[in-house]
C-alpha cells in the first residue's frame, strides 16, 4: 500500500512539471506561430501622433478581420523626445522583436530610429523594416539605411513648385522666407533654389528659435524694409503669434502678402473657429487627399468615433491627412511585408489646396504639378477639369477676397467683357445645409433649389440680366460683409433677415414663414405605465374634484344631522361621516334613507355631474389606451437650461448667437453640425437634447425624419428668409415696385 501511494505522488509530480514546462513555454514564445508584431512609435501628444494612431490601430484591426493574420501592434509614446525615440525602438527590436516599425512624423524622430536599428544590426540577423510618415526627408536618407523606407509621398517638391506659381499669378517678384529652426529646412532650401531660378528676389531669410527672439523686433525691421511678401514655414502655434503680432502692426492690410506651407495649413481641420478666424487674409498650401470616395467616407465615420472616444479633449474629430497617411502605412505595410521593399518607391505628391482664411474658414482651388490651378482635381482622362495657369481664371472668391489684391486690380478683373459690366453680380452660397433651398452642382453656373427658382423668376419679371456665382463658405455673415463691400450686388440664397445684418444690406421682402424652432426626440405617451390611470385629468382637476366631492358630502351632513343620530357624536368622528358621506353619494343615490328634500336635490345634481366627469374620464383613459401618443422628451428652453443641456444649430447661420445672447445658452453648451444626418445621429445619441432651426428649414427637416423627433416649445420670432441687394440703387428700386405689385 505504502508502495501505492509512492508512485502516486510521482505521477502526480511528473504531470505537474510537464504542464509547468508547457506554459513557461507558451509564455516564453515571443510570438505565436501566425502573429506578425508591428511596432508603432509615435508623439501622442501631437495632433499629427494622436491622428495616426487611431488610423493605424483602426487598419490593423480590419486587416485581422478581412484576413487569416493575426498582426500585433505594440505602440510607443515618444512624447517629442530623442531618448524616449530611441528607447523605444530598441525595446520594440530587442524585447518584442517585431517585424516593423512604423511613425516618426519628423527628420528628427526618423533619424533616431534609424540610427538605433543601424546600431542592432549586427546583432539580429533580420532587422525590422522602418516605415517612416515623415513627408519631408533629406535624398541621402533611404541611401544611407537600406530598411529605411518612406511610406508618405515626398511634400516639398509639389509644395514649392505650388507657392511659385502662386506667387506668378499675383504678380509677385520680392519673397521674403521666414522659418523655425527646429523644423525640417529642406522646404525652404527647395523654396530658396526654386524662386531664384524662376526669376524672384528672395530679399531677406529669417530664421526663428522659440524662445529667443521678439515678433515685434523682427517684424518691425521687416516693415522699415519694406518688405511685403512672406512666406513662412512654422509651427501652428507660431504662425498664429507672427500672424496676429503683424496684424497688429497693420502688415496684413492691403498689399501685404502671407503664404504658409502645409506645415501649418495641414492642421487647419484640428482648430477651432476662433483661432481660423484669426488668420483672415492668409494663404495657404495644404496637402491635398481625395475626400469623396465610399472608402474615406466609412473610414471618416469610424475614425471619429474612435477619436472621440480615445482624446475626448479634442474638440474637432475630423481626420486629417496624418490620419490618411497612417491608414495608407498599413495597406502599404499589409502589401509588401511578406516580400520587400526593394524595388518600391513613392510616388511623389503632384496636387496641393491652395486655400485662403475668411472669417472662420477657409476658400479653395487646386493646383496640379504640370498643370496648373483648377477648382477641383481629377483624372486627366476623365476631361473633367479645365486648368488655368492663372489665378486670374479660377477661383473667383479666392482671388477677390486677399488684401494683396488691390480695388483697382479687383475692378479690373470684374470688368472682363462689356456683358458683364451691364449685369449684377449674384452670391450663391453652396455651403446650405439643405439643398431643397440652395443646390451648386459641379458645372459652372450650375445652380438649383427653391431660393435660386424664386429669384430667377423675380430678376425675369424686372427684365435684369445677371450671373451667378458660387459662394463656398459656410459662414453667411461673411457673405452679408462682402455684399457691403461691393464685391456682390446681390445675394441669392437661404439667409435670415436679422438686425445686425440690416445694417449692413437691403432686405426684400421675406418669402418664407418666419421664425425660430426646437426640434427635439420624441418618446411613447405610455413610457410611465405605473401612473397612468392619473394621465386623463390633471393634477389641478384632481384637486377640483376632490373638493368639490368633499364640499358635497359636508352639504348632506350639514342637513341631515338633525334627523338622524348615526350623523352625530365627537368631532372626529363627524370628519369621518364627512368623508364617507363624500364619497358613497359619488356612485349611489341612497335617496331612501335620506330626511330632507334638500339634500336629496343637492345629491341628483352632483350625480349629474358625477356622470358627465367620469364619462370623460372613461373616454380619455381608453384613448390612452387605444392611440399611439407620442410627448417631446424636451417641453421647454427653460427645461434644457436647468438641465444643463448641450444644444445644436445648423453651421455657419446666426443661431448660434441668438441662443447665447438672446436665450442665455453657454458656449460651450453649444454645438454645431454641418449634415442633416449628424444632427439626426446627434439627437438619437443624446450628444445634444435640441437643435434650433428656422422654421422653412425645421420643416424640411422633419419631413425626413417625421418619426422620431417634433417640434416643441414656442416659435422664436426672427425674420424669414429674404434676398439682399447692396447698393445696385436701380436693382433696389426694381425690386421695391415688384414688391408693391405683388
Amino acid at each position: 500500500m505504502r508502495k501505492f501511494y509512492r508512485c502516486l505522488i510521482l505521477y502526480l509530480v511528473a504531470i505537474s512539471s510537464f504542464v509547468t514546462l508547457v506554459t513557461e513555454g507558451l509564455n516564453t514564445a515571443p510570438q505565436v506561430e501566425h502573429e506578425t508584431g508591428i511596432g508603432v512609435i509615435l508623439d501622442h501628444t501631437s495632433r499629427p501622433g494622436k491622428e495616426a494612431k487611431v488610423a493605424i490601430e483602426l487598419a490593423i484591426k480590419e486587416l485581422n478581420i478581412k484576413t487569416s493574420k493575426h498582426w500585433v501592434l505594440y505602440l510607443q509614446n515618444s512624447q517629442n523626445k530623442p531618448v524616449h525615440v530611441a528607447t523605444a525602438a530598441k525595446e520594440l527590436i530587442v524585447e518584442h522583436k517585431v517585424k516593423a516599425i512604423l511613425g516618426a512624423h519628423t527628420w528628427q524622430e526618423a533619424s533616431t530610429i534609424a540610427e538605433v536599428m543601424s546600431d542592432n544590426e549586427s546583432n539580429h540577423d533580420i532587422l525590422p523594416v522602418f516605415l517612416s510618415l515623415a513627408s519631408l526627408l533629406p535624398q541621402q536618407a533611404t541611401d544611407q539605411w537600406p530598411f529605411f523606407i518612406q511610406a508618405v509621398p515626398t511634400q516639398s517638391v509639389v509644395v514649392t513648385n505650388a507657392i511659385a506659381a502662386l506667387l506668378r499669378s499675383l504678380d509677385a517678384r520680392q519673397v521674403t522666407l521666414i522659418y523655425e529652426t527646429s523644423l525640417s529646412a529642406s522646404v525652404i532650401s527647395h523654396l530658396y533654389q526654386a524662386f531664384r531660378k524662376t526669376g524672384f528676389d528672395v530679399t531677406h531669410i529669417l530664421p526663428l528659435t522659440p524662445g529667443s527672439f521678439s515678433l515685434d523686433e523682427e517684424l518691425e525691421a521687416l516693415k522699415k524694409q519694406k518688405l511685403k511678401v512672406f512666406v513662412i514655414h512654422t509651427s501652428l502655434e507660431l504662425a498664429v503669434s507672427l500672424f496676429q503680432t503683424a496684424k497688429k502692426m497693420g502688415m496684413t492690410q492691403v498689399g501685404y502678402l502671407w503664404i504658409a506651407t502645409n506645415e501649418i495649413t495641414d492642421l487647419f481641420h484640428s482648430i477651432d473657429a476662433t483661432m481660423i478666424s484669426s488668420l483672415k487674409g492668409m494663404i495657404g498650401v495644404k496637402s491635398y487627399f481625395i475626400e469623396n470616395t465610399h472608402e474615406f467616407l466609412h473610414f471618416r465615420k469610424r475614425f471619429r468615433r474612435k477619436f472621440r472616444f480615445d482624446y475626448p479633449e479634442e474638440e474637432q474629430d475630423e481626420p486629417g491627412i496624418f490620419a490618411v497617411q497612417g491608414y495608407n502605412t498599413v495597406k502599404l505595410l499589409e502589401k509588401h511585408l511578406p516580400e520587400n521593399f526593394h524595388n518600391w518607391k513613392p510616388i511623389p505628391a503632384n496636387a496641393v489646396e491652395i486655400v485662403n482664411v475668411i472669417g472662420k474658414g477657409y476658400d479653395s482651388v487646386y493646383w496640379t504639378d504640370g498643370s496648373g490651378f483648377s477648382k477641383t482635381v481629377e483624372d486627366h482622362k476623365n476631361g473633367g477639369t479645365t486648368y488655368k495657369h492663372s489665378m486670374d481664371n479660377v477661383g473667383q472668391a479666392l482671388r477677390l477676397l486677399h488684401p494683396w489684391i488691390t480695388a483697382d486690380r479687383r475692378r479690373s478683373n470684374l470688368e472682363n467683357t462689356t456683358q458683364k459690366q451691364q449685369m449684377i453680380r449674384v452670391a450663391v452660397p453652396c455651403r446650405s445645409l439643405f439643398k431643397e433651398f440652395v443646390k451648386c452642382g459641379p458645372a459652372e453656373n450650375d445652380f438649383d433649389g427653391f431660393v435660386v427658382k424664386v429669384f430667377d423668376d423675380m430678376m425675369k419679371k424686372m427684365n435684369q440680366a445677371y450671373y451667378q456665382v458660387p459662394y463656398n463658405h459656410p459662414n453667411y455673415d461673411d457673405l452679408i460683409q462682402d455684399l457691403y463691400l461691393e464685391k456682390y450686388d446681390a445675394i441669392a440664397g437661404d439667409l435670415t433677415i436679422i438686425e445686425d445684418r440690416l445694417k449692413l444690406a437691403n432686405f426684400t421682402q421675406p418669402y418664407t414663414e418666419s421664425g425660430m424652432e426646437m426640434i427635439v426626440p420624441v418618446r411613447s405617451g405610455l413610457s410611465n405605465q405605473t401612473w397612468l390611470f392619473l394621465k386623463p385629468f390633471t393634477p389641478e382637476m384632481w384637486w377640483l374634484i376632490a373638493v368639490i366631492t368633499t364640499y358635497n358630502g359636508f352639504v348632506i351632513w350639514l342637513i341631515e344631522r338633525s334627523h338622524d343620530t348615526r350623523l352625530q357624536g365627537t368631532f372626529i368622528t363627524q370628519i369621518g361621516i364627512i368623508l364617507w358621506l363624500a364619497f358613497t353619494y359619488l356612485f349611489t343615490l341612497h335617496v331612501d334613507k335620506m330626511h330632507s328634500n334638500l339634500s336629496r336635490m343637492s345629491v341628483v345634481a352632483w350625480l349629474f355631474v358625477s356622470l358627465i366627469i367620469i364619462q370623460s374620464y372613461t373616454a380619455s383613459l381608453a384613448s390612452m389606451l387605444t392611440a399611439q401618443r407620442r410627448e417631446p422628451t424636451i417641453t421647454s428652453v427653460e427645461m434644457l437650461r436647468n438641465t444643463n443641456a448641450t444644444v445644436g444649430y445648423c453651421n455657419g447661420s446666426f443661431i448660434n448667437d441668438y441662443l447665447k445672447t438672446v436665450l442665455g445658452f453657454e458656449d460651450i453648451k453649444i454645438r454645431n453640425y454641418s449634415s442633416i444626418e449628424r444632427y439626426a445621429e446627434a439627437l438619437n445619441n443624446k450628444e445634444i437634447a435640441a437643435i434650433f432651426l428656422e422654421v422653412p428649414v425645421a420643416k424640411v427637416f422633419l419631413s425626413q425624419y417625421c418619426k422620431s423627433f417634433m417640434r416643441t416649445g414656442e416659435t422664436f420670432k426672427v425674420g424669414g428668409f429674404g434676398f439682399k441687394v447692396g447698393d445696385c440703387k436701380n436693382l433696389r428700386t426694381d425690386i421695391l415696385t415688384l414688391e408693391r405689385n405683388v
